[in-house]
């Protein structure tokens, strides 16, 4: 990863970048880059205490030949390689590796988030607390319309959880109360969500399968960071976690290992305007109140 200083900029704070990585290719722009590489290759060579905020959308492990519907269809499930099972402990294993070098990498009041299923969920929450992170909230992402069960063995799957974790020891988090919720005391934001999956708008620069709503990453973002904050993504994928930072303002550095989604979210990072949602974030609120 570049090292970074904090700098005053035409009156604004942003990256001052000063060392590149070598031999790595890069993705986007300065301020919200992707990386092609293993998550855990790049966090090694992260400073220590040099994160704000860790967004994990991990391989749910879901590519084990089964079926979903799609436009009234059945369909494959499978989605490539490195989202195949590699069984309880190996899953488990690979989930501790990028868990341990994801921990050291984030200051002392850094937060993390981290996604997922039934698949892997437990294995992730059990390492975030052998690990002594203390986990703040378990948010249900609610999907109000999500595909049927095709074998109809099973209640249909309606949504995905995700973790969101302090360092604990003392750690004072970022939550930014006022910034999520209305004016209604009465009206607080649960810690159920629900939001519909990734609208067609979202898809124009590329297809990914398990691409994030924009929806979802800007709360989470906009919840748990303060403007000028950096974010880590050692799953970027489609790279929603990087156009949701850039839009509110935020700086950014993911890891993908596949050159066509490295590619695809540096796309989609280039056609999004910086701060476009924080400007925005008044005139939603006074819509609130």
């Amino acid at each position: 990863m570049k090292h970074y200083t904090i700098a005053k900029v035409g009156g604004r704070r942003c990256l001052k970048w000063w060392c590149g990585i070598k031999g790595l290719p890069a993705f986007g722009e300065p301020g919200a880059i992707v990386y092609l590489g293993d998550c855990v290759d790049l966090m090694k060579i992260t400073p220590s205490g040099s994160v704000d905020v860790v967004f994990a959308d991990p391989p749910y492990r879901l590519s084990r030949g089964g079926v979903t519907v799609k436009s009234g269809r059945l369909a494959s499930v499978d989605k490539g390689a490195w989202d195949r099972s590699m069984g309880f402990a190996g899953n488990h294993r690979f989930n501790i590796r990028w868990l341990k070098e994801a921990r050291r990498i984030l200051k002392p009041d850094g937060t993390i988030w981290v996604t997922g299923t039934h698949h892997i969920i437990f294995s992730l929450g059990f390492a975030l607390q052998t690990m002594r992170f203390k986990i703040i909230n378990q948010i249900t992402w609610a999907k109000p319309d999500p595909p049927p069960n095709a074998l109809h063995t099973a209640f249909t799957h309606a949504h995905e959880t995700l973790l969101w974790a302090s360092k604990g020891g003392g750690s004072r988090h970022t939550f930014n109360y006022d910034l999520i919720n209305s004016r209604d005391p009465e009206a607080q934001l649960s810690s159920v969500w629900h939001i519909p999956s990734v609208p067609k708008r979202e898809k124009l620069h590329g297809y990914h399968p398990t691409q994030k709503p924009l929806r979802l990453l800007r709360r989470a973002i906009l919840a748990s960071t303060r403007e000028g904050d950096l974010v880590f993504d050692p799953f970027c994928g489609s790279g929603t976690s990087g156009v949701a930072s850039k839009e509110l303002g935020r700086f950014f550095v993911g890891a993908e290992k596949e050159e066509e989604y490295a590619d695809l979210a540096g796309r989609r990072i280039g056609a999004a305007e910086r701060g476009e949602v924080l400007r925005e974030l008044p005139h939603l609120r006074a819509r609130d109140g």
